[in-house]
């Protein structure tokens, strides 16, 4: 691939590391301090005890030649102290008068003043302690004995404890970096890999849907300042289910990976390759000033794509139906030039395919359809066209069923049937019809739940999973609603998930935290649905109050495979978060065995089964069925 259609990720400050580092630094150079001070303090206490016994020893000793005031005997019981290396000199006082005195090296006497009331003295100097104890003779103070006695050992203990010290902490903190380096390169590889997953897609390793967004909403703001027109080329390959259907996913993802390179090395550096679908490509051309030029683009790459594909041992060919809206003329905004891009691309696939088409008004009639949709969806609840599926969700351990996602359906006989929930879901949110929808489901599903649950059905369920729409989680009265739900059947708060996709979590942080601890206070079990496709981090996930992570099923659809590294990269960080993993859209033998070995705790698909009506779900809970994962 070429250098510009990669995604350049933006490197992780190390300021907080350094703050921390500075702090642990700072809190062991003062833990160090205290314990030299404390050191040298507790010595020199014991230094001025062992000179206060000192001096009394030699006070006993020298009652007789204080009694016959034999200034040579005191002398001699003065020389005694000369074996302390750290006394320096002292002296006995009789009465006020000095009767006797002993030097080292000509150093000062002692110069505490008498004691009128015969107490023991001491004082502290900055390189010497001296200390006095009365001479008693039949509890009568005849005298005093006074020493001083130099600091400086004590100084040199404390100076090798604080170097010792000083060593230690340092070390310490040394051992600390490295810690925390290596801890912050496990962080920092785990939200590259959550950037990739967010930014990438990663089969073709091109700019994802999220990246086109923001690429194309960058793109139309500096043609406005340029005052240049952009062109934008939505591709869908052609019949591409049925080489998924026929030679398997795994096959489907090369030829997906082939079709990105053959775009790539066809059209020029300045134009910008997306995969935003399973088999959508979208090419944003600037500057399309010149109205041949969109026309030239789509030609070049129906040109390129008519060559065939090999694949292992497999020849294919592909073609593409390809849709081109120029902004500003088709129209104002990036939703609406996309949308105008896709209208030209279903005319395209109309036309017989391998073909492409330019946005004009006349294809305006799409919007006609989505008003049609959009209207009998608002009646839809009244008619009772709608309904209930659950899909089972099997504990891989185990093999038994461990909870179900409830699934919406809609028969509609005015739009002739069955209408895919990939249609009116999206014209629900857009309409605002997904918060009545919303509610629906969520009174219907927790009814059946607490019925099933006074059957006694319900013993090995953990939970009953509905879905939350973006609408739905911006309802101040959806809590409320919820619990008098729940109040009313009688149905535990654990036996309840809510599932809120990932997208929807990062549109509002800060509100939707709010809204996860009050679901998470009430009891109810929590799910990011949808994981990989957004923007959060591991950062934002430790904030986020959840119980359990769903990785999408585009992720799943790539493994065994190129999404293997980043499924086992979901799953290892879940767990290290202490969240569970559920995979959804498990379709093959390969991919059960492949989550299992990485540690998945449950899986749901089209493998183990379809999304069923309630009645034959609960046959299912009544047999009891054991899957094989």
């Amino acid at each position: 691939m070429k250098a510009h259609k990669k995604i350049a990720l933006l490197p992780i400050g190390s300021k907080v590391v350094r703050s921390t580092m500075l702090a642990a630094g700072a809190a062991l150079c003062l833990a160090g301090l205290l314990m030299v001070v404390f050191q040298f303090l507790a010595l020199r206490s014991t230094l001025l005890r062992d000179l206060q016994v000192q001096a009394r020893i030699v006070g006993n000793n020298s009652t007789a030649a204080l009694l016959f005031s034999d200034a040579r005997a005191a002398e001699e019981i003065l020389g005694g102290l000369s074996a302390s290396p750290s006394v320096q000199s002292a002296n006995i006082s009789l009465g006020s008068m000095p009767l006797a005195q002993f030097r080292r090296n000509g150093a000062p006497v002692p110069e505490l003043p008498q004691s009128a009331g015969g107490e023991s003295l001491h004082y502290y100097g900055m390189d010497y302690i001296e200390v006095q104890e009365p001479v008693r003779i039949d509890k009568k103070i005849v005298g005093s004995v006074s020493i001083r006695a130099t600091l400086l050992p004590l100084y040199r203990r404390a100076f090798a404890f604080a170097g010792f010290t000083a060593i230690a902490t340092l070390g310490s903190f040394a051992l600390a970096w490295l810690l925390v380096r290596r801890m912050r390169a496990a962080v920092a590889q785990a939200e590259q890999n959550l950037h990739l997953l967010a930014h990438v897609d990663p089969v073709t390793c091109l700019p994802n849907r999220n990246a086109f967004n923001d690429k194309l909403a960058y793109t139309l703001k500096r043609a406005d300042r340029q005052e240049t027109a952009v062109s934008l080329l939505l591709l869908d390959l052609d019949n591409f289910k049925v080489v998924n259907d026929t030679l398997g996913h795994d096959t489907g993802d090369k030829l997906l990976r082939l079709v990105a390179e053959r775009l790539t090395q066809t059209l020029r550096s300045t134009d910008i390759i997306c995969r935003i679908g399973g088999d959508e490509f979208v090419v944003i051309v600037e500057p399309a000033d010149d109205e041949v030029e969109p026309d030239q683009v789509a030609r070049k790459i129906l040109r390129a794509l008519a060559d065939p594909f090999m694949v292992e041992t497999h020849q294919l060919f592909v073609s593409a139906s390809i849709g081109v809206s120029v902004y500003p003329k088709d129209a104002g905004d990036s939703a609406a030039v996309i949308r105008c891009a896709d209208i030209a691309m279903y005319h395209a696939k109309n036309k017989g395919k391998n073909a492409y088409e330019v946005f004009h008004e006349d294809m305006a009639a799409k919007a006609s359809k989505r008003l049609a949709l959009e209207a009998n969806l608002r009646k839809a609840l009244q008619n009772n066209e709608l309904s209930l599926h659950y899909q089972p969700q099997i504990d891989v351990r185990s093999g038994r069923m461990r909870g179900m996602e409830v699934l919406a359906r809609w028969n509609c006989a005015a739009l002739g049937g069955p209408v895919s929930p990939a249609e009116f879901i999206p014209v629900a949110e857009e309409s605002g019809v997904i918060v009545p929808l919303g509610r629906w489901v969520l009174q219907t599903a927790i009814r059946q739940a607490a019925a099933w649950r006074k059957m006694g059905l319900l013993e090995d369920i953990e939970h009953v999973a509905v879905n939350l729409s973006a609408c739905q989680t911006k309802d101040v009265q959806l809590m409320y609603e919820v619990q008098a739900l729940l109040m009313e059947t009688g149905l535990p708060p654990r036996l309840l998930e809510l599932e809120i996709t990932e997208g929807v979590l990062m549109e509002n942080v800060n509100a939707n935290i709010a809204l996860l601890h009050k679901i998470q206070a009430a009891g109810i079990h929590l799910s990011i649905d949808d994981f990989g496709t957004g923007y959060s981090s591991m950062a934002y996930l430790k904030r986020f109050p959840i119980d359990q992570l769903k990785i999408d099923r585009s992720f799943v659809n790539s493994v065994p495979g190129d999404g293997a590294a980043i499924a086992k990269a979901i799953i290892a960080m879940a767990h290290s978060l202490n969240l569970s993993v559920v995979a959804e859209g498990v379709e093959t033998e390969e991919q059960v065995a492949f989550l299992s070995d990485a540690g998945c705790d449950v899986m749901q698909g089209f493998y183990f089964a379809r999304p069923m009506p309630a009645e034959q779900l609960e046959a299912l809970l009544r047999e009891g069925k054991l899957w094989a994962a």
